[in-house]
């Protein structure tokens, strides 16, 4: 299985292959507009300003599991994105990244990079005592761990690797800069 095999539905429910991007340097996220991470649409804006020239893409997938953060439609949520963080980037259909309903995108991402924890300090457990009270209903389902997980897909459709909400994004832009740089 790769990256390319899977199809996805945009905001408008066409369905879309992942080979479209077959090539690019991907940055798939779950978002939400009513998170305390909802902020991260700036600097993911400002790296695809940045880097789309270069074969950059980030693929934005609304989740409303975590809190109830993603209310609305999907024509609502993109609103919000452009209105406020004047966000480009494509944003595809609300999904489930967690649970039987889950998307098959989602499950595999998690399988290549599974969670290894929020990191250090008080954020990080804080976010600890969220997503564990979040995921109990998921079980061995619960493949994301909260909103503004992001799986970094390198040229070659391999998840290259798994950035939690915690991690400072100038970290995430380095990541993306040196896949960038890889043929």
């Amino acid at each position: 299985m790769s990256i390319y095999d899977f199809k996805v539905k945009d905001r408008k429910g066409n369905e879309v292959s992942l080979r479209d991007y077959e090539g690019k340097v991907l940055l798939i996220v779950n978002t939400a507009t009513g998170c305390g991470f909802t902020p991260h649409y700036e600097p993911l804006e400002a790296m695809y300003k940045e880097f789309r020239e270069q074969g950059f893409e980030i693929l934005d997938f609304p989740c409303n599991q975590f809190a109830n953060q993603a209310p609305g439609t999907e024509d609502e949520i993109h609103q919000f994105c452009t209105l406020k963080f004047g966000t480009e980037f494509p944003q595809f259909a609300k999904i489930d990244v967690n649970g039987e309903n889950a998307s098959p995108l989602f499950a595999y991402l998690a399988a290549e990079k599974p969670f290894e924890g929020f990191g250090n300090g008080p954020m990080s457990a804080a976010m600890d005592k969220y997503a564990a009270m979040n995921n109990q209903q998921f079980g061995d389902k619960a493949y994301v761990k909260w909103n503004f997980t992001k799986f970094l897909v390198n040229r070659k459709g391999e998840v290259a690797a798994r950035f939690e909400p915690t991690v400072d994004m100038k970290d995430v832009r380095a990541a993306v800069a040196a896949a960038l740089v890889k043929k």
